[in-house]
């Protein structure tokens, strides 16, 4: 049986990591909350610009058309903009998105396409340079206030690559914050944009006429619905690693509180035992004499 004062010791320890974890569980869900109240408050506003676009391109009645739209014939480079968190302890948040996107990558090189990243977080950054990727772009230590920045960079970057034809697919990987305890590894394409008519119900249909034309809107629109989608990524992301840090950290916490109770069980059944020897001993002694 081991040792009374190494159990204390080991007590101890695990106490300061109860501590630890808990802390960081408060912190992690005081983020979440704002971080989730920014993810879902922008989800309208890409919903209803994807509904203002679709309208302006059937409307116009495929006369209008922009860069952004038009496939490219032969695609031989793909370019797949990664997003991860720059801190850990978040469970398997980024390793599920990261081994998700490895295998979409394998499937790209099969079929012949270059394939360069655009990573964003300490995580995928490191995680694919160890693994001898191409890195194009590589962005850590982001935060909320610095989003629409990189948003901003990254785009007009793509927009620029696409239009030339350096890139012939842009495509996204992130993980969609669903609840506290489920972030989906999501893959969209980002270019060609893909703008599909939805089916309005009787109420919402009707013929609509836009000033200016059509043409000149979707070329408004067009870019910034790019960059609409691509910072809602960023807050897709950020409230997932809350979520998740949260509930890592809500597990750790209780896996403290089940060991610290196992060696405080140990530690009474090694007092015990201690104390019934020297029992023994004392008896043995009195008879002795």
């Amino acid at each position: 049986m081991a040792n009374l004062k190494d159990i204390k010791r080991r007590i101890g320890a695990v106490t300061n990591t109860r501590q630890i974890t808990k802390a960081m569980k408060m912190v992690a869900g005081a983020k979440l909350r704002r971080a989730t109240e920014h993810a879902e408050a922008a989800r309208p506003y890409q919903s209803t610009l994807t509904r203002v676009l679709a309208r302006v391109a059937d409307t116009s009645g495929g006369d209008a058309s922009h860069e952004l739209l038009e496939s490219h014939e032969n695609v031989e480079t793909i370019a797949i903009v990664i997003f991860g968190s720059d801190k850990g302890l978040c469970g398997s948040f980024n390793n599920a998105l990261f081994r998700e996107t490895e295998r979409f990558i394998q499937a790209q090189t099969e079929k012949g396409h270059k394939v360069v990243l655009h990573t964003y977080g300490k995580k995928a950054r490191g995680y694919f340079r160890s693994r001898k990727y191409e890195l194009e772009n590589s962005v850590i230590e982001l935060s909320a206030a610095t989003y629409m920045d990189a948003v901003t960079e990254i785009a007009d970057t793509l927009r620029a690559q696409y239009v030339s034809g350096e890139i012939q697919e842009v495509h996204l990987a992130f993980n969609r914050f669903r609840s506290v305890l489920t972030q989906d590894p999501t893959f969209s394409q980002l270019l060609p944009l893909s703008v599909e008519k939805e089916e309005e119900s009787e109420e919402g249909s009707g013929n609509y006429k836009y000033e200016p034309d059509g043409q000149q809107i979707l070329n408004t629109l067009l870019p910034l619905y790019v960059q609409t989608l691509l910072h809602q990524a960023f807050l897709e992301t950020e409230a997932g690693e809350h979520a998740s840090r949260m509930t890592a950290m809500d597990n750790a916490t209780r896996n403290a509180s089940d060991l610290i109770d196992t060696l405080t069980l140990d530690y009474n059944r090694a007092r015990q035992a201690a104390i019934t020897t020297e029992l023994t001993e004392i008896v043995a002694g009195a008879e002795a004499l």
